[in-house]
């Protein structure tokens, strides 16, 4: 089997091509042109999968990428991803994170459409919620860029897959980490912040809305319901998350508590880190998916909360050193 991943340099796609690369396929994956390249969620493996250049906002590079490699299976996880930075390039947002799905669907349809596509949608679409938990069948309400642009691939998809029969999945994910997340994401800015704060070498941690709750599980355990989405007779859509609610504020003193800390010391809110609309309560009914998928999450809250502040204490260590 030969999967093809778009954003395979990223905290998902890292994941994604270990589980595959263990399962025994071929693996490529898309990375943009750049003038520096950052392969470190995938050094360990860079020998073992094949990086093609394209781009999502090149309709002809994703059909000569797709004509090259010759997939069996896409996983594109490829999107302009952080939600704050959705508000301050919106255009670029709606380039990457709506129409390029269409112009990946668009490659497929023109060269193979039996290839079967895994589309990452996100909880984000949910927004303003209109119910508590949010299944499949919860109205989207979006309340970011970010949001609405993820809400345009995932209806482009269903449309694919409604007119053109192409095998196309949307995998609705709730907040899901890891010690891989990017520094810009409050739970990797927490965890990072107080490993510092530990070694002495943060004083203050500041953050925003303290009491917005979400849906949070561990990157490693979501990859593996990707991959079995697109094992399935037919095409669907699912809800992935763990169930369950927690808040920043929860998060917070799990990590500092994890270190013999007191939060109350270190942790101050700022304005400038609050959203222009916040999304409070997002939780996800995955009813739907450990009864067809026969999944359900492994990692607890407070295993991956301390996962990812050991980590980051590793590393401030090995830079002390």
């Amino acid at each position: 089997m030969k999967a093809l991943i778009t954003g395979i340099t990223g905290q998902d796609g890292s994941y994604l091509a270990e589980l595959l690369l263990s399962k025994g396929y071929e693996v490529f994956g898309m990375v943009r042109r750049s003038s520096t390249e950052s392969y470190e969620r995938i050094n360990h493996i860079i020998d073992k999968i094949t990086l093609k250049q394209a781009d999502l906002l090149d309709q002809l590079s994703m059909i000569e990428l797709i004509k090259e490699t010759k997939p069996d299976e896409i996983y594109n996880l490829a999107a302009q991803s952080f939600v704050p930075t959705s508000w301050n390039q919106p255009v670029l947002t709606g380039e990457f994170t709506a129409l390029g799905v269409t112009r990946l669907l668009e490659a497929v349809r023109l060269v193979n459409h039996k290839i079967k596509l895994y589309q990452a949608s996100s909880s984000e679409m949910f927004g303003k919620v209109r119910e508590t938990p949010q299944s499949e069948l919860t109205p989207f309400y979006p309340r970011s860029p970010y949001g609405v642009a993820k809400a345009y691939g995932h209806f482009i998809a269903v449309n694919y897959r409604e007119s053109y029969g192409i095998y196309a999945c949307s995998g609705i994910l709730f907040n899901h980490e890891s010690p891989r997340r990017g520094k810009e994401f409050v739970t990797r800015k927490i965890s990072d912040a107080v490993a510092r704060i530990k070694l002495g070498r943060l004083d203050k941690l500041y953050l925003g809305n303290l009491d917005a709750k979400r849906d949070w599980g561990f990157a490693g355990d979501y990859v593996e319901m990707m991959w079995l989405m697109l094992q399935q007779n037919k095409p669907d859509d699912y809800v992935i998350g763990t169930g369950e609610t927690h808040s920043v504020k929860e998060f917070v003193q799990i990590a500092f508590d994890h270190v013999g800390l007191d939060w109350k010391k270190y942790v101050e809110t700022k304005k400038e880190f609050l959203r222009p609309a916040e999304v409070d309560l997002l939780v996800a009914d995955i009813t739907k998916s450990r009864k067809v998928l026969n999944w359900k999450p492994r990692l607890k809250f407070d295993e991956l909360v301390k996962m990812m502040v050991d980590s980051d204490l590793e590393i401030q260590q090995r830079q002390i050193r």
